[in-house]
């Protein structure tokens, strides 16, 4: 994957077509998904006495290490190709979606080297996510959505009937703003300032004015216009995954008011094999939010998750298509829930699309 933005223009040349500088969006969103469909599924898990062996084994981290001098390397030689101003204004475009495709599997990257205890893999989570501008998530993410997972309160956590296109600025903006104030009630324990070098998501953004600015320097102005797409383009393909994760799943109230353990029924599940290979077995969701330190070669399939129809890549294509998600998924989600739309998440003002116009609990 850190290799796209070469492969596109490999395939320039060998072609003499402009249009291959668009290829990482086909490559992630056309081919992956036909090979999903051809390659096929796989639901088996690691035996429990290879378990330890496969934890240790340092090759699968090595897979995460390498593809951050990868990443960087791409980015670089976009920066060139944009300040030559050679590319046409669609082939430039082009090359920055490519990149953007990158830049949102970095984010998947720092996801997987972020959860885990070790200081250096924290540390390049962080790089990995200067590219975006989505340092926060590293906030966000550990100590916010793995707490609320599932629940209203939830920024990254999609509602029954809200379409990717209003689940998209509301997690956005939750997710900025959840950050903050888990970083700032942090500090505040700690007896340290919020604004401070001690607030991760000051010193994650501060890492990204310094990259851009560097990347500006360097090869001049003209390349931030591109900077900023890609970086668009890296965010929304995250999000892409974040909406499907969870769509309409909810986590239900205890009598004491608590929302009940995080279990694997609140995450949507996917064995199909492509996709997981490219995204480190993040399909394999359910089992994460169990266990959020195994490393990704160790997830297991869990019979109790929900299975979505295919893998990722094609359900990003859909939830980009609102009729054609609400199609394959909504009937889905009241299936998982026995015919009880009241005990899903639905968005605010479409109860009555389900069924549960009195009963749906509001935070």
């Amino acid at each position: 994957m850190p290799t796209l933005p070469f492969q596109a223009a490999g395939l320039v040349a060998l072609s003499g077509h402009n249009a291959f500088w668009w290829w990482g969006p086909v490559f992630a969103f056309g081919i992956i998904p036909v090979l999903d469909h051809v390659i096929g599924a796989d639901a088996g898990n690691p035996p429990e006495e290879a378990m330890k062996g496969l934890e240790e084994d340092r090759y699968y981290r090595w897979c995460t290490f390498l593809y951050l001098p990868l990443q960087y390397t791409a980015l670089i030689w976009a920066c060139w190709m944009w300040a030559r101003g050679a590319l046409s204004p669609a082939s430039a475009v082009g090359l920055a979606l490519t990149t953007g495709v990158v830049a949102g599997v970095a984010i998947n990257t720092a996801h997987e080297l972020g959860h885990k205890k070790e200081a250096n893999e924290r540390l390049l989570a962080r790089v990995a996510l200067a590219q975006t501008a989505y340092g926060h998530f590293f906030v966000e993410h550990n100590h916010g959505h793995h707490v609320r997972v599932a629940t209203r309160e939830d920024p990254a956590s999609s509602r029954l009937g809200e379409s990717f296109w209003g689940f998209l600025p509301r997690t956005v903006y939750g997710g900025v703003v959840s950050a903050w104030q888990l970083e700032a009630r942090r500090l505040r324990r700690r007896g340290r300032p919020v604004w401070s070098p001690h607030n991760d998501v000051l010193t994650a953004w501060a890492g990204t004015l310094a990259l851009f600015a560097s990347l500006g320097v360097a090869f001049g102005s003209a390349v931030l216009p591109y900077l900023v797409v890609q970086a668009v383009a890296g965010i929304t393909l995250l999000e892409s995954v974040n909406y499907l994760e969870h769509y309409g799943l909810l986590r239900q109230r205890r009598p004491d008011g608590r929302h009940e353990r995080v279990a694997p029924r609140h995450s949507w599940n996917s064995n199909n094999i492509t996709s997981n290979i490219f995204l480190y077995q993040l399909q394999r969701h359910s089992d994460h939010h169990a266990n959020p330190l195994r490393r990704y070669q160790t997830l297991r399939h869990v019979d109790e998750a929900p299975q979505l129809p295919s893998g990722y890549a094609t359900m990003i294509v859909l939830a980009w298509i609102p009729p054609l998600w609400r199609r394959v998924m909504d009937h889905r989600v009241l299936t998982h829930y026995a015919g009880e739309p009241r005990r899903a998440n639905i968005r605010f003002g479409r109860e009555h699309r389900y069924g549960a116009r009195a009963g749906v609990q509001r935070p």
